[in-house]
């Protein structure tokens, strides 16, 4: 009975790892053989090897001193960063409110707010357009800044809101007797504990709006305003029937290598602050 039963656990271990195995394997190849692609040249490009062969710096070479695609990539920085510090400063004072002021509706207002997020985003691409076409801002970066800050929003503040609820209400009521006003409370007394709550949803803000297409193709349109995700769509060969993928290959690299080292730098932040309020003590 024993050895059945260590048999048994035995291998349930092992396809667990096995599962575990292909999903790694599964996720991460496609970036594995995307750096395999941006380091061949020439008639390599079209060999199919999946260990390295050659090495040649001729595709980044040729994205980073050919195009606008280092203004891009300056355009793509200036606008994730941008959202992240007004989407974290809303979502900050909003989640405040939501938290700890009570006031008929709350609960209806949250629930509206997540609701939003829910809206694709092509469902509210035609208005949003006529919008920042009468704001007057179209085809600069403050268009795609304002589009990803609404988007972001309800994704932040749902998660900000959640774990302010969770801070003690005698940190809040101590900072009060000693003369606090809600901005000091918010600066002083609530934002050093929350720094999970922050790195957590400034990271995928920073990597919503890096990665946004649509709205960066559709509010964009021309090289000197353009994103890294549209810089990469539109990169061409030296004729119309040539795709050069050895060039979006290193592009992608480029552009992907700094979030994965993001995510990895701070992946203990992002889980404590996703798991932040889903456990009550």
């Amino acid at each position: 009975m024993g050895a059945t039963f260590d048999l048994w656990k035995a291998t349930k271990w092992t396809a667990f790892y096995v599962l575990v195995a292909f999903i790694v394997v599964v996720s991460v190849f496609p970036f594995y053989y995307a750096i395999l692609t941006s380091f061949k040249s020439g008639t390599a490009l079209f060999q199919i090897n999946y260990w390295p062969t050659s090495f040649s710096l001729d595709n980044y070479w040729n994205v980073l001193n050919s195009g606008s695609f280092p203004r891009n990539l300056l355009n793509s920085i200036f606008v994730a960063s941008v959202t992240v510090i007004l989407a974290l400063f809303l979502a900050i004072t909003a989640s405040f409110a939501l938290a700890r002021v009570r006031f008929r509706g709350r609960g209806l207002l949250l629930l509206t707010i997540l609701g939003i997020s829910m809206f694709p985003q092509m469902a509210v691409l035609a208005g949003l357009f006529e919008v920042i076409r009468a704001l007057g801002i179209y085809n600069t970066p403050w268009a795609l800044i304002f589009s990803y800050t609404i988007f972001t929003l309800p994704f932040t503040v749902w998660v900000l809101t959640t774990f302010m609820r969770d801070l003690p209400v005698e940190i809040e009521e101590a900072a009060i007797v000693d003369g606090a006003t809600p901005w000091v409370i918010i600066t002083r007394v609530f934002m050093p504990l929350m720094w999970p709550a922050l790195v957590t949803t400034g990271i995928l803000a920073f990597i919503g709006a890096w990665n946004e297409f649509l709205f960066a193709l559709t509010f964009t349109s021309n090289n000197d305003t353009r994103t890294v995700p549209v810089a990469i769509a539109l990169l061409s060969g030296s004729t119309q029937y040539e795709i050069p993928w050895g060039n979006i290959m290193a592009a992608s690299v480029i552009v992907t290598v700094p979030l994965v080292i993001l995510v990895l730098v701070f992946q203990r932040k992002i889980v404590s602050g996703l798991t932040a309020g889903g456990v009550k003590g």
